[in-house]
């Protein structure tokens, strides 16, 4: 466990001190693949129009994958304790999903194949600090971390705040009881903002082995609100407005209409094994199948593929997603 730590902290450094390349990576987002091109009859390109229902399902998906860690049970660490961590998880998308073409690295940029967009999942790591805290009430822990999208340049940064509401009283057949709220906030992605909230309850029990080891299973539910926002799109990168004859070329760059918010549910179960200082916490999490909509003012009409308008009703279309977690680190 010792030795899978330091490797997993040296990756993370070299990762963050490598230098910025120009190129993207193939989980980078290219959100212009995301827009129908409208042209005359001469085939000339008079504007472009943003897909809502790929862009809700894109920004659902990533949303997810880019969601708060969770990776602890009810119990806080204690008010006077501290923890590190280096944390991986992986996540499976439905690659075969049209949006999934925003991908740099996706075969199929056009969507035009019927082929999968890339691997089935995505990876993330990350490092953790977690402190236990009297302030403002007993049993309080607050958390913060920066987690990384392996093969993109894209890091979130992620806070939470969490109170046990029940916790300590390990020789009854009670378990502990807590609830938490945390934000994850997407950086270093141009084209696409991204905001996830979330809200969880935790239960877990804990169990003393040999009277050296302990365990604290747990279970939970979690709520995410996955908030995407759209930067503005240049649909035509190579072309330079600037150069004479391309003045009108800046005409055809577009944003995506800020949508309703995405509503997730997840459903958590997991265990925290610890020894002496050191820790390790595995976790399986399912989310259930998106069903939100974004409903559009003055419209029925629901969003079909290669829509013409952006006006019209976009259903989250998202399967359901998996999610298998670990946490090494120490507990001081």
């Amino acid at each position: 466990m010792v030795r899978r730590l330091a490797a997993c902290s040296l990756a993370l450094g070299i990762t963050l001190g490598a230098p910025g390349l120009a190129a993207a990576d193939g989980n980078d987002l290219v959100l212009s693949r995301l827009g129908t091109r409208i042209t005359d009859n001469m085939g000339t390109l008079t504007g472009v129009v943003g897909q809502n229902l790929e862009f809700r399902s894109l920004a659902s998906q990533m949303g997810v994958v880019l969601a708060p860690h969770l990776l602890t049970p009810a119990d806080t660490v204690g008010f006077g304790g501290f923890q590190m961590t280096v944390d991986y998880a992986t996540t499976t998308i439905d690659p075969n999903g049209a949006y999934w073409r925003a991908r740099t690295g996706s075969p199929d940029p056009s969507g035009a194949g019927g082929v999968a967009h890339g691997p089935s999942s995505l990876s993330t790591v990350g490092l953790f600090a977690r402190k236990g805290m009297w302030f403002p009430v007993p049993s309080f822990e607050i958390g913060a971390g920066a987690i990384h999208l392996i093969d993109s340049h894209t890091w979130t940064g992620q806070v939470y705040a969490k109170l046990a509401l029940h916790e300590g009283y390990h020789q009854l057949p009670l378990p502990s009881l807590a609830v938490r709220g945390a934000v994850s906030r997407m950086m270093t992605q141009h084209e696409l903002d991204l905001t996830v909230a979330s809200l969880d309850v935790t239960l877990s029990k804990h169990v003393g082995i040999g009277g050296t080891w302990r365990l604290d299973p747990y279970v939970g539910w979690n709520l995410l609100m996955i908030i995407p926002r759209s930067e503005v799109i240049d649909p035509t990168p190579n072309v330079d407005p600037l150069k004479p004859g391309n003045e009108t070329d800046s005409d055809f760059n577009f944003v995506f209409r800020d949508q309703d918010n995405i509503y997730r549910h997840r459903i958590l179960v997991g265990a925290k094994l610890q020894y002496y200082v050191f820790q390790l916490t595995l976790e399986a999490q399912f989310a259930l199948a998106g069903k939100s909509v974004d409903d559009r003012s003055g419209t029925t009409d629901a969003c079909m593929p290669s829509s013409t308008t952006s006006n019209c009703d976009a259903k989250d279309t998202s399967p359901s997603q998996r999610t298998l977690s670990m946490s090494a680190g120490f507990d001081f």
